[in-house]
């Protein structure tokens, strides 16, 4: 849950944990009530306007206590986090109805909601859930609040800490990111390192869901296998294609910007905002999978992983940064699969190439600083890793 303000940053650590069997039944009680609890105090938040902390307390601590049971601590979260959401509500200039918060969740202050003491969680409340995997980095979260979330049939205690903002540096040159179906592009018009999307892999999965959903829709199968077994069945598969994009862009990320930081570079991405319209002209299977790999994924954590390393970002415009020359602007004529030539200055390479010069090219006109003439034909014949290390891939 990246998420940051003006001076600082949220960052987050995950913990799997489990309550004890005799206890689970009680713990989802709770996190309904506690639902309930804040559904109620949302809308008399919005309806009377209550939204500083003193207000809310007057209006709700003594109800969210009495009629929800909800532990002292525990009815001062409930209200908190509902002005948050009214707040956030209000802000909304195209808001529609009241908002309704549905999942099972509930916010936790440090202390006085929740401890970690050895491999145990013990909430307010009295409940108790053990420790199944565990953050080290959790250590060096003091302060932290937290998020108890039951999804799936599991329960998971995000844990959150406010950093300040890395200072960013005064970068040396551009690193260009490129992303097709099949790879990420990542250099300029020295380097250049390729890596490869799991867009294959997460398709696969997808089309076992709708297999098993075309094959179940048929009348002629209970009702109580499409809804029980079959369901379950479809929905893991969607989610295991939606964990497979999800890990890739946050690793694929990280690279980007440590190969980066390494050389003290700027990062430059194209802007993707509106791509799904452009999405929609393209051939089903080709659009599918272009939708599947989520490259607004890939930029969202590329942004945040910029942003807490002190990372330069440029976002510059897509417009035919694979289709006109980087050297002269000249449309490019096709010579080969994916391969482009220049009919003015005879400049040729790979698509992905001159996207990468075209980008950099356009990011360096942003800062004000000046591009040596592209090498990109060299390119293509060089090993994928040209940083100097072994290559992760």
């Amino acid at each position: 849950m990246p998420a940051g303000s003006e001076g600082a940053l949220t960052v987050t650590v995950r913990m799997k944990v489990s309550p004890e069997p005799e206890s689970e039944q009680a713990l989802l009680d709770f996190l309904r009530k506690y639902g309930d609890a804040l559904n109620y105090s949302v809308r008399v938040i919005i309806a009377s306007k209550a939204l500083s902390l003193g207000k809310a307390h007057r209006l709700l601590y003594k109800e969210l206590r009495e009629r929800y049971g909800l532990p002292s601590n525990i009815a001062i979260g409930c209200y908190r986090e509902a002005i948050a959401i009214a707040k956030s509500w209000l802000r909304n200039q195209r808001r529609g109805k009241v908002p309704i918060p549905r999942r099972l969740n509930i916010w936790l202050k440090h202390k006085l909601g929740y401890r970690v003491k050895g491999d145990h969680v013990e909430l307010a409340g009295g409940y108790r859930l053990r420790v199944i995997g565990w953050d080290r980095r959790y250590d060096d979260f003091p302060n932290r609040e937290a998020r108890l979330v039951f999804r799936d049939g599991e329960f998971t205690l995000y844990v959150y800490k406010r950093v300040p903002r890395s200072v960013k540096y005064t970068p040396k040159g551009v690193l260009a990111v490129d992303a097709n179906e099949r790879q990420v592009v990542v250099g300029n018009s020295h380097v250049e390192q390729r890596i490869e999307t799991p867009v294959e892999r997460a398709l696969r999965y997808r089309r076992l869901a709708e297999r098993l959903q075309e094959k179940y829709s048929s009348p002629k199968y209970n009702a109580w296998r499409r809804r029980s077994r079959i369901r379950k069945r479809v929905k893991h598969f969607y989610r295991k294609a939606r964990n497979i994009i999800e890990d890739w862009a946050r690793k694929t990320s990280h690279i980007i910007v440590s190969l980066a930081k390494q050389s003290q570079l700027a990062i430059a991405r194209e802007d993707l905002t509106g791509l799904i319209e452009n999405l929609r002209r393209l051939p089903k299977d080709h659009r599918v999978a272009l939708i599947a790999l989520g490259y607004r994924r890939l930029g969202y954590w590329i942004d945040w992983q910029a942003e807490k390393s002190g990372v330069p970002l440029l976002v510059v415009d897509p417009a035919g940064t694979s289709s006109t020359c980087p050297k002269c602007g000249t449309k490019l004529v096709e010579i080969g699969y994916r391969r482009l030539r220049c009919p003015k200055c005879g400049f040729e390479a790979d698509r992905d190439t001159i996207a990468v010069l075209n980008i950099e090219r356009r990011a360096l006109s942003k800062m004000g600083g000046t591009l040596t003439s592209p090498t990109a034909p060299q390119v293509t014949d060089v090993a994928p890793n040209r940083w100097g290390e072994p290559s992760a891939f």
